[in-house]
């Protein structure tokens, strides 16, 4: 098995080559790794003490940042290295202060595992979410590295607990612990004789506090509220705007809108504004917003988790195609969010606030102007599901402190 997992990585990576010829995305993925070792023994420069995180992409670097953070501030002593395997997290986080070191991390072969290994020699290492890259977790665990993985969530979906999953079942024993989000994961680790993993919680709802207490502030987004009703749009794609073009078309004056795109390009951004019938203005900080605008696209990466801040109730995108993006974003701040209904169940927070009547999901343009309505019509009830989303936050924290207290007792 473990000759057809390399063999699969190195088909993925000719694949991606010859997609860099014309996709941009693709071509900062190859160019990033170009003479990736070399550079990184340069910048390390045999430093020591030297602890490693790996995050997928900018969310699971997200997620992994409030331990990233208060290990830095108990371990003052150590430098932290991240490595990421997108350049959607890279891009965005390659100068992030919590970091000595960011880069991409090598494609996973036994050769770059063993050579990546020898030049930073890490004290731990942290792997974020959903990252198992077979040669790095077993070529760390034979070198008797304390290996951690973080906020894990697991269903019974995932090949793991497959039949036919005995080789990706060999990288859970990797870890020397498992830190998973809820319940039902720790049972499935449990199931497969995996005892060393606790409940931690998702370390995300620290995040998103530390967000809310300290947000940037955009005066040109406060002007462009004013005293009305503003509807923010967060990680819009194509399939999301589908059921909310009518909506938005017939809503009420009082009613604003502010859509970010998940991808902020021209032709996604086209995609996006085909269908709106109403004045549309494509924003970046510090340009002036016409007065009649009704929806502001932001032009720009990096605003949508502070401009929340501003929102009454929200729509977040992805739940009806790539998976519903970061909810707790918008909830942290009090918005109560709508979202489409697939693929629900890899998303918790999304499933818990449905319950608790914080969040709605909907599987049609007529369900989306149901709720969106009650929410813009009944202050009652928008002022109800506010407050459940804002205790729900509140009363999920904890997680990085879980984590922290480990650590700390394994003086790691």
């Amino acid at each position: 098995m473990l000759v057809f997992y390399s063999l699969g990585i190195r088909c993925y990576y000719f694949l991606i080559k010859i997609a860099s010829l014309f996709n941009k995305k693709a071509g900062l993925f190859v160019s990033g790794r170009k003479n990736l070792l070399t550079d990184l023994k340069n910048a390390i420069n045999d430093n020591e003490n030297i602890v490693w995180f790996h995050a997928a992409s900018l969310g699971e670097f997200e997620q992994g940042l409030p331990v990233m953070e208060a290990y830095k501030e108990l371990f003052p002593q150590n430098q932290v290295l991240v490595t990421f395997f997108s350049p959607s997290g890279y891009e965005e986080r390659k100068s992030h202060p919590i970091a000595d070191w960011v880069f991409y991390l090598p494609i996973d072969s036994k050769r770059n595992a063993k050579q990546f290994l020898d030049i930073v020699k890490p004290k731990s290492v942290f792997f974020i979410k959903y990252e198992y890259w077979f040669h790095y977790l077993n070529e760390v665990n034979q070198r008797n590295i304390p290996l951690y993985s973080l906020s894990a969530l697991f269903t019974v979906d995932h090949i793991f607990f497959k039949s036919h999953g005995v080789f990706h079942r060999r990288m859970l024993h990797f870890f020397d612990h498992t830190f998973v989000q809820n319940e039902s994961s720790l049972q499935l680790l449990n199931g497969l004789g995996i005892e060393k993993a606790s409940i931690s919680g998702d370390t995300r709802f620290d995040r998103v506090l530390k967000t809310i207490d300290q947000p940037d502030h955009y005066q040109d987004i406060e002007n462009f509220k004013g005293g009305e009703l503003l509807m923010v749009i967060g990680s819009a794609w194509p399939s999301d705007m589908q059921v909310l073009d009518e909506f938005i078309n017939t809503s009420p004056q009082n009613l604003k809108f502010i859509i970010a795109p998940h991808l902020v390009d021209d032709l996604n951004v086209k995609k996006i504004t085909s269908g709106l019938e109403v004045k549309t203005h494509r924003f970046t900080s510090g340009q002036e917003i016409p007065s009649n605008t009704k929806v502001l696209i932001l032009d720009t990466m990096g605003m949508l988790s502070s401009v929340y801040q501003y929102g009454d109730f929200a729509y977040i995108g992805g739940a009806f195609g790539d998976g519903l993006h970061n909810i707790l974003e918008a909830v942290a701040f009090g918005l109560p969010v709508v979202f489409g209904d697939k693929g629900l169940e890899k998303f918790p927070e999304s499933l818990a606030l449905q319950q608790l009547g914080g969040a709605f999901s909907i599987k049609s343009k007529d369900e989306a102007s149901t709720i969106l309505e009650k929410l813009t019509s009944d202050d009652s009830f928008r002022s109800a599901t506010s407050d459940i989303c804002r205790d729900y936050v509140l009363n999920n924290a904890g997680a990085t402190d879980h984590i922290i207290s480990y650590l700390k007792n394994q003086n790691v």
